[in-house]
C-alpha cells in the first residue's frame, strides 16, 4: 500500500463582508521588524525598502492590492511598527493615529491584518490583543 500526495487546490478566500461591492481599506500593522512590508510588497507588487532593523518604515505607504476589481479597488496601507498603542516615537504615533482614526486624510480600517513574528509571541501578541479590543475585523 502507498501513500500519494497532491497539492491541495487553492481555496477562494472569503471576501470580507466589507469589501462586497465596495472601495476597501486595509491596515497592516504589528511590532517592528515582523514582516509588514514584506507582505505589503507581496500584495501590491510594490517594492517598498525592507530592512533587518526596526525605523525602517517611518511613514505610512500605501498601495492598490493586486488583482482588486477596478470597480472595488482594496488600498493596502502599511503602518511603521508599533509594540502598543501608547507611542514612543513619531513613527509608532502614526501607527495609533491612524488605528484610532485620528488623522482626517487617512479613512478607518475596513480591515485590519495583525502581522507577527512568530519567534516573539509573548511580545507580538501583547501589541495584537490591543488593536484586536479596537473592535476592527482581523
Amino acid at each position: 500500500m502507498s501513500l500519494t500526495t497532491r497539492p491541495a487546490a487553492p481555496a477562494a478566500a472569503p471576501v470580507p463582508q466589507a469589501f462586497r461591492g465596495t472601495t476597501g481599506y486595509v491596515a497592516l500593522t504589528g511590532n517592528p521588524n515582523c514582516g509588514k512590508t514584506t507582505l505589503f510588497n507581496v500584495l501590491t507588487g510594490l517594492r517598498a525598502k525592507v530592512g533587518n532593523y526596526p525605523g525602517v518604515t517611518v511613514e505610512r505607504k500605501e498601495g492598490r492590492l493586486q488583482g482588486a476589481s477596478a470597480a472595488a479597488p482594496i488600498t493596502i496601507l502599511d503602518l511603521p511598527g508599533t509594540y502598543s498603542l501608547s507611542p514612543q516615537s513619531l513613527d509608532e504615533q502614526i501607527a495609533r493615529d491612524v488605528l484610532l482614526h485620528r488623522l482626517d486624510d487617512v479613512p478607518p480600517p475596513d480591515l485590519v491584518i495583525i502581522v507577527v513574528d512568530a519567534s516573539n509571541l509573548q511580545r507580538n501578541l501583547y501589541f495584537a490583543t490591543q488593536v484586536i479590543e479596537l473592535g476592527y475585523p482581523t
